[in-house]
């Protein structure tokens, strides 16, 4: 039992006004929740979805546990999941095999890929319910693995960024043709939001409008998403194309560049470890910013939830509030669907 008598050596008569007690405001959970400066809808999220070609069942993601690639019957079946709980924005990501690779990234201007056909399977199964985004980037299309095509130079091989744009915005086009709300360029190319906008533009698609990856990092954190998609570097990095982890000014360099050229959201990539830049970026620009809590985030809390040296639910109720409280209008995680089905949120 507690012993709650005050000991008698306290002051107890020393002149004390206290009139200030924020733990007033802390009270109860009723009132917390009342005074709750941040929250969390549904209707925040896009959920993420690796898109196989063909038919046949879902294979597991060993790094990724409890998500998926699926075929298109079966991401049909992931999204009616994600509309009955609230969640009606989804970003697609093909997962191709390694035969259908070549150096220039061909098969991702197929029509008959699997995101174009998740698209178009979509619109007829759900019309105008959902938001639908797709991933624009070479990396799990090229047989070398990175976002943009190769040259030869005198100091060997190099990104050639102006001839990655053409065949980045035939990627695009393709999906806006499918029927995409809005194409995502994730490469970090420069210069490719304003290609894009201009081809999908001339090709008459003025209203798919363009989520650019405009503050991505050349992360650790991305280990997970690569054995998902398939998509990991054969040779070297992508520290040439993807951001200095120690930079943040160029963070807003990046994103003023991307509004420019006509970008209507930003994203900043990834979040957990970057939330001083979604901080930073948010005052600086009127566009919705859209945070993506990553592979690895999602990974570490699994792993430290697997090892019970950490609650779940809380961890991930705590990382979701911070992104959305550093300043992001939507979070793309890969937890959302979860944490709304367990109630975590």
């Amino acid at each position: 039992m507690l012993d709650l008598k005050e000991p008698k050596t306290l002051p107890l008569d020393a002149p004390f006004r206290l009139t200030q007690r924020p733990r007033r405001l802390r009270a109860t959970a009723a009132l917390r929740e009342s005074v709750a400066e941040t929250h969390l809808r549904p209707t925040d999220f896009i959920a993420p979805f690796f898109v196989l070609p063909g038919r046949g069942p879902s294979e597991a993601i060993p790094a990724l546990p409890g998500v998926y690639r699926h075929s298109v019957e079966g991401f049909l079946r992931e999204a009616e999941r994600a509309l009955r709980l609230g969640v009606r924005s989804w970003l697609l990501f093909g997962v191709m095999p390694e035969e259908a690779k070549d150096p220039l990234g061909q098969s991702s201007a197929d029509p008959e890929g699997p995101v174009p056909q998740a698209v178009r399977a979509a619109r007829r199964a759900f019309g105008e319910e959902a938001v639908i985004y797709t991933d624009v980037c070479l990396c799990a299309h090229t047989s070398h693995g990175h976002c943009g095509v190769l040259k030869e130079t005198p100091r060997g091989l190099r990104i050639d960024n102006d001839r990655s744009l053409r065949q980045l915005a035939a990627m695009a086009l393709v999906h806006a043709e499918a029927g995409a709300d809005f194409v995502a360029p994730s490469d970090m190319m420069d210069g490719r939001v304003g290609y894009i906008r201009r081809v999908l533009d001339e090709a008459g698609f003025i209203e798919v409008g363009v989520l650019s990856y405009a503050v991505k990092y050349a992360s650790a954190f991305y280990g997970p998403f690569r054995e998902a998609a398939k998509s990991a570097p054969s040779f070297g990095d992508r520290a040439s194309y993807q951001m200095d982890v120690r930079n943040a000014r160029e963070a807003l360099r990046e994103a003023a560049l991307d509004e420019a050229e006509g970008a209507d959201m930003l994203m900043v990539k990834p979040a957990l470890a970057y939330l001083d830049i979604l901080a930073r970026l948010r005052p600086s620009t009127p566009l919705p910013l859209v945070a993506y809590n990553v592979s690895g985030e999602y990974a570490m809390l699994k792993a430290a939830a697997q090892a019970g040296v950490l609650d779940e639910a809380r961890a991930v109720r705590e990382t979701l509030w911070a992104i959305k409280r550093a300043g992001a209008d939507l979070i793309v995680s890969y937890h959302a669907l979860e944490a709304l089905e367990q109630g975590w949120l």
